[in-house]
């Protein structure tokens, strides 16, 4: 196998890099990837109709990047809304994963309604998914304190 001096100097046909490190002789770093909103919300639904429980898409965002905004439902006429949590609250090792904090706590429906009408105003993109389940279990990521 061959070896890249300091500089990217001394780079021999058997090394397979990608051609702008080979160009460039410095490494590239990425980002993790984030799975595709349209994927979570898929999954998200999966298991909720998998407990007996219902889940429906209010309002489609985009596909790939749209943040995610669910509201919980709950017998008594409350709700809880979760939103996308601010990137404070990720840990280091957690940059790729969808985290969500609880933005209100078994509020009037209109209240959430309205908060999720300002976000619309901000993000038109945004996904909104509507759960009826008393209990979620671990089914959406909160962060920590969320």
């Amino acid at each position: 196998m061959g070896r890249i001096a300091a500089g990217g100097q001394g780079l021999t046909p058997e090394v397979k890099l990608w051609p702008r490190i080979a160009a460039t002789g410095a490494p590239v770093y990425t980002a993790p990837m984030r799975l595709r909103a349209d994927i979570f919300v898929s999954a998200l639904l999966r298991r909720v109709f998998a407990s007996g429980d219902f889940a429906a898409v209010e309002k489609k965002g985009a596909e790939e990047a749209g943040a995610i905004f669910i509201r919980q439902h709950f017998r008594n006429g409350l709700e809880t809304l979760y939103a996308p949590a601010p990137q404070t609250a990720f840990d280091e090792g957690q940059a790729g994963d969808r985290l969500f904090e609880v933005r209100l706590s078994r509020s009037d429906p209109e209240a959430v309604r309205a908060m999720l009408e300002r976000e619309r105003k901000f993000d038109p993109d945004l996904w909104i998914v509507e759960l009826e389940a008393e209990e979620l279990g671990d089914m959406i990521p909160l962060a920590k304190g969320g």
